[in-house]
């Protein structure tokens, strides 16, 4: 059922919602040269970053583990690295969603750069930690991503609120 104020329905919002994981992931793992992999932006965690913001009603820490688990399968890394930084870095949007009410275009972007660091500095401290590697490369990913998110908020801004 769609309150008054909703525009898609819920059926709908979750169909986009799952269909979006779905391309993202298709796009993390599309085979690139060896120098523009480096500079991959991570879809999914973009994504995972768009709906957490735009619609809590439907995602949130279970979504943020579960695209977590899926990119740890999807990239090779160690079960659980990825899923623990998309946890912590959902926790980040869901504190700062108590004090910002009202997200614009530039904020949204600003809280999406900053949840992309802490997922990726997350990520380099778990690695560290479990497997006393470092990859300094990610970052380039990750300053990609933060280039790339207003692609992400164009093409599903018809699912903001």
């Amino acid at each position: 059922m769609s309150n008054a104020g909703d525009t898609h329905s819920a059926f709908e919002i979750v169909v986009a919602i799952l269909l979006s994981f779905i391309l993202a992931s298709s796009l993390n793992v599309y085979p690139l040269s060896a120098d523009m992999a480096l500079i991959r932006p991570s879809v999914m965690i973009m994504v995972l970053i768009f709906w957490l913001m735009f619609q809590p009603r439907y995602t949130g820490l279970f979504t943020a583990f579960t695209i977590g688990l899926i990119g740890d399968l999807i990239l090779d890394t160690r079960l659980g690295q990825q899923a623990f930084a998309a946890v912590v870095m959902a926790l980040v949007i869901k504190v700062a969603s108590i004090y910002i009410k009202q997200l614009t275009t530039l904020g949204s972007w600003l809280l999406a750069c900053f949840c992309l660091f802490v997922f990726q500095l997350t990520l380099w401290v778990v690695q560290f930690i479990t497997q006393n590697i470092f990859v300094p490369q990610a970052g380039m990913a990750m300053l990609m991503s933060m280039a790339c998110w207003p692609l992400v908020l164009i093409a599903l801004r018809r699912y903001t609120h």
